[in-house]
This record gives structure tokens, sequence and C-alpha cells, in this order.
């Protein structure tokens, strides 16, 4: 497990602005997790449920991650790869852009690059704008990219 990096305050995001923040370490993606969470969101379409059907009929040959599971687990990886201090609160604001450019097969390793695009001035505190790219280890097309806002509040 890598060290996660330390950010102070709101000063220190506007500090790393415009910069590549950090790396989290891999997540196992397991049958068990795909299926909690068809279980969560009552979407149990085959590809991501069926391992029998997926070996027959699949293009990948095996059951494949949920893009909204994969998307999800973005505040865990984040939360693993930074150590706020001096924030009160900090809120998921929402998405600019979601993209799923490759699928995430069942046993597949994840993690994520963390870039700061912008940080804007809150009455209150700060938005912070994230460049988010999630990789699949072993594989160089990336299996989502998003802009993040989380609002950060001192």
């Amino acid at each position: 497990m890598r060290d996660a990096l330390k950010i102070e305050g709101v000063a220190g995001f506007r500090q790393l602005a415009g910069q590549h923040v950090a790396v989290s370490d891999w997540l196992s993606i397991t049958q068990q997790r795909i299926d909690t969470f068809a279980d969560a969101t009552d979407d149990h379409q085959w590809i991501h449920v069926d391992a029998e059907r997926c070996a027959r009929e699949s293009p990948y040959g095996a059951t494949v991650a949920h893009g909204f599971l994969t998307l999800s687990l973005l505040p865990a990886l984040l939360q693993g790869a930074l150590a706020m201090s001096g924030i009160r609160m900090a809120i998921n604001y929402g998405l600019n852009k979601v993209r799923f450019p490759a699928p995430v097969p069942v046993n597949s390793r994840l993690r994520v690059r963390l870039d700061i695009l912008t940080v804007d001035d809150l009455p209150e505190g700060a938005q912070v704008n994230w460049a988010v790219t999630m990789e699949r280890e072993g594989d160089s097309k990336p299996v989502c990219v998003a802009e993040f806002l989380m609002r950060c509040y001192p």
C-alpha cells in the first residue's frame, strides 16, 4: 500500500491545480462485488451476472463489471490516495463528463490516476475539478475517464 498524498486545506488544493496529483493502489473486481452491485441497483443484465452465458455468448468470455460500479469506486480510490487535513467536509458535487472506453472483466484490478484541473473559490470553501483516469492492470486503454467535482469546506 502506497502512502497517501497529504493535502493541507483548500490552499493545498490550490497549490496542486493543473498538476498530476496521485495514483491509487489497485482494487480487485470480484464476482461477489459485481453481484452485490447488481443486487443494490437491480441491474442483473446477464453480461454482469451470468458467467456461463458470458462464456458462450459474450465477446469478453467472462462477466464484466457495470460501468456505474466502476465509477462508484472513485470515492474509495480517491480516499485511499489522498490524506486531507484542514477540511471539515468534502462532498461529491457531481460529474461533468464520464466515459467507459473499455470493459472491466471479472477479476480485474483497477486503480485511478488523479489530476487537479482547477480549484474554484466558493463562498465558504472551494470546488476542485478532478481529471480522473481509471486503469485496468495490464491494459493500456482506460476503463473510465471523468471530470469529477468535489466541494471542500474548511
